[in-house]
């Protein structure tokens, strides 16, 4: 966490350790959600907003392909998380 957080100061975001436990937990616990289909609107809004974030702070001003660390994987992510959000939770979903 202390070296991912002095990152997160190291590029403006502050306090680094503060943003990178959000971060985190948003990833995990939207993650988490989603792989279960537990309150899978809630999960797919954490899983959007942290990349959201991503791009905003990093990168957004790498243009668009992925090999110049740009938005490319972001936006799959995204269109990804949202598009399995519409379907709707499975068969197997726990909720």
């Amino acid at each position: 966490m202390k070296s991912t957080g002095g990152w997160m100061s190291s590029i403006g975001l502050k306090p680094g350790i503060l943003v990178a436990l959000l971060a985190g937990t948003a990833e995990l616990a939207g993650g988490l959600l989603f792989a279960l289909g537990l309150w899978l609107v809630v999960a797919a809004v954490l899983v959007v907003l942290t990349m959201l974030g991503a791009i905003a702070a990093v990168h957004w001003r790498h243009g668009y392909w992925v090999r110049q660390n740009g938005v490319e994987y972001n936006i799959i992510l995204i269109a990804i998380t949202v598009g399995l959000a519409l379907a709707g939770p499975g068969d197997y979903a726990v909720g």
